[in-house]
């Protein structure tokens, strides 16, 4: 599937645009500051509901307005969808798919799918856990869709949650009150955190083999088994795929650490405190890899992100949108060459660069210059 023409209203930078692009490769090129990766964050949002750059909406809509609007013309084996998403801060998103309203925003979701690379991607192995739970949330909502009601339902019952142990740890005396609405919340909680956790450690297994052939490929000298990722579960040392096993194994850390839950008004286990670790070798990446290991090793997590969903076991065989992101200017003349040769053949790969230069000459296929405002042809 391919983004063929793109519309935004009100989105970010852009009061209004309408963009031509096509299958293929095509470079936005100009100044920072222009709004090229606005246009490639609206491609983003519209197959994910959500922004590589922010936490939430408010900042997608163009100061002054009250909602942003982002419509895209999509292709998949000549057949022709208008996918259309309206952003309204505060209040309920509204999707639509050929002009029809959908019962929910995020019934939209893996429609279209995408991978981004962007320089903030350092943090998928630089930066805190959250960055890389994200990492295998997202990949999991574009793989498996419903997976966004499931980790929508764990954030809500776990606030839910954390709001009784804070009353309890406050009120002592009604803490047997407490206790017996602390079972129910459990129940939830386990069931959604196991599947959770089932998914993303399965995850993890598929990445194994491509990650490795990723870095193998963006990293000088270096071999497919050097780069590893191992899921670790805050409630169970050993986890398995299993989802009753894991279910199991979080009641029982539920039950063991009630005490300090209750005095410290907070969850204290479960797959909100999970950890993906990467490592190189024998040495985790994150304090011991240099600047530019860091950055293959971020680079070949969205790798495989990309070879994972174009796989036959995600249902039709379709490349993502690939989307790089200011990546050409972090990377030395080798790994540009390396990057472009691996991706020359996706259906669709959106390039963005502040300099015409930076972009390898296998990437100049369409190129438009953004300035001032407009976008021409460049």
């Amino acid at each position: 599937m391919y983004v063929d023409h793109l519309t935004l209203r009100d989105f970010r930078s852009w009061p209004e645009l309408e963009l031509d692009l096509g299958s293929g490769i095509t470079a936005l090129v100009g100044r920072n500051g222009q709004g090229k990766t606005n246009i490639v964050e609206a491609i983003d949002y519209l197959s994910r509901l959500s922004s590589h750059r922010v936490a939430s909406d408010a900042p997608l809509v163009r100061q002054g307005a009250a909602q942003a609007v982002v419509r895209a013309a999509a292709v998949r084996d000549e057949r022709r969808a208008v996918l259309e998403i309206e952003i309204n801060p505060g209040r309920s998103n509204r999707a639509r798919i050929n002009s029809s309203p959908l019962p929910k925003a995020r019934e939209l979701i893996g429609v279209l799918r995408s991978v981004v690379f962007a320089p903030d991607d350092l943090a998928l192995v630089k930066g805190d856990p959250g960055d890389r739970r994200r990492y295998l949330d997202d990949l999991l909502v574009q793989r498996t869709p419903r997976f966004a009601g499931i980790r929508a339902d764990y954030d809500r019952v776990l606030k839910q949650r954390n709001s009784l142990l804070r009353s309890a740890s406050v009120a002592r005396g009604s803490r047997e009150a407490a206790l017996a609405t602390l079972e129910v919340w459990d129940d939830r909680l386990v069931d959604l955190g196991a599947q959770i956790a089932a998914a993303r450690i399965a995850l993890v297994a598929d990445l194994g083999p491509v990650l490795g052939k990723a870095y193998e490929a963006v990293a000088r000298g270096a071999h497919r088994d050097d780069a590893t990722t191992a899921y670790q579960c805050s409630f169970a040392p050993e986890p398995s795929a299993d989802h009753e096993a894991l279910a199991e194994q979080f009641r029982q850390t539920l039950a063991a650490r009630q005490k300090d839950e209750l005095d410290r008004g907070l969850t204290l286990a479960g797959p909100h405190r999970d950890e993906l670790a990467c490592s190189l070798g024998e040495l985790p990446v994150k304090g011991y890899s240099s600047h530019g290991e860091s950055w293959s090793f971020a680079l070949a997590l969205r790798l495989a992100s990309y070879d994972l969903l174009r796989s036959p076991d995600v249902g039709e065989v379709e490349d993502p949108v690939l989307i790089l992101d200011d990546v050409f200017a972090e990377l030395d003349s080798g790994r540009r060459e390396q990057l472009a040769e691996m991706i020359a053949g996706a259906e669709q790969v959106l390039v963005t660069a502040a300099v015409a230069e930076d972009v390898p000459p296998q990437l100049r296929e369409r190129r438009y210059v953004v300035a001032d405002g407009e976008v021409r042809n460049g």
